[in-house]
């Protein structure tokens, strides 16, 4: 989408966390997309600045940084509220997968990284929009977990159970952060992006065909559901997961 093909502004703005690429891109490109003013995040710098560039750098700013790093959190917030005065939405999609691999054999540090940016990160984020914004004028927040924590996961166990975490983090910032600010997951299955490349390479149509869709996800198949889950039509949901899985939960039953 080009500049001049971007709607009116919507007077509200986002803050997405691993949004260089893959499904946090989608979400910013679908928040953008309607209107909303959006800061991302991301580790690389130059990545970030071509998303900015390809989104629209009269409507994203970037801020460059580590998720798990508490500076890095204050500053985000404190860049989108200086660059648009709000932050009235925030998708935690930053996370990590450093290891493949049986939890029985997995070096602890590298659990505890894992925790620490696809969780920790998460709540980071969240008590810095609720004290800069939300906690006075509302808004929502969306956590991107995955199937992979609501059901074994082989060889991505830590992933999984940091993402299990992450979906009772949803359930107890919803609780407490009611009723001014509505917190949801979104739960994807396999999505095409670098992250989850090793998932799929070299089999995509044998991964796919597992799939009663037919197909894989792609980040635009999340940036919907972020959209929808910060919009007035989702005004009644919290403490909810959506799972966007092309069916393959369907796969599970008996028989």
């Amino acid at each position: 989408m080009t500049t001049t093909e971007l709607p009116p502004l919507s007077g509200r703005a986002a803050l997405v966390t691993g949004a260089s690429r893959g499904i946090g891109y989608g979400v910013a490109e679908a928040l953008v997309a309607r209107g909303d003013r959006v800061c991302i995040t991301g580790r690389n710098e130059d990545a970030l600045k071509e998303a900015v560039e390809r989104l629209g750098a009269d409507r994203v700013i970037g801020v460059a940084g580590k998720a798990h790093d508490e500076a890095h959190q204050a500053v985000a917030v404190e860049r989108a509220m200086d660059a648009f005065g709000r932050v009235d939405f925030l998708v935690n999609n930053a996370g990590t997968n450093p290891v493949f691999g049986p939890i029985a054999e997995m070096d602890l540090n590298v659990a505890r990284k894992v925790f620490e940016t696809n969780v920790i990160s998460a709540l980071g984020f969240a008590q810095q929009a609720w004290r800069a914004w939300q906690k006075d004028n509302g808004g929502a927040i969306v956590n991107i977990a995955s199937v992979a924590g609501m059901t074994p996961s082989p060889f991505i166990g830590a992933y999984g159970i940091s993402k299990a975490a992450m979906i009772n983090l949803t359930l107890q910032l919803a609780h407490e952060f009611a009723p001014k600010v509505r917190v949801n997951t979104i739960a994807p299955a396999v999505v095409k992006t670098k992250f989850a490349q090793a998932l799929y390479e070299g089999r995509e149509a044998e991964a796919a065909a597992a799939y009663p869709l037919g197909r894989l996800g792609v980040p635009e198949d999340i940036g919907g559901a972020a959209a929808f889950l910060t919009s007035a039509q989702s005004d009644w949901i919290t403490g909810q997961t959506l799972v966007v899985d092309g069916g393959i939960f369907l796969n599970a039953g008996v028989g």
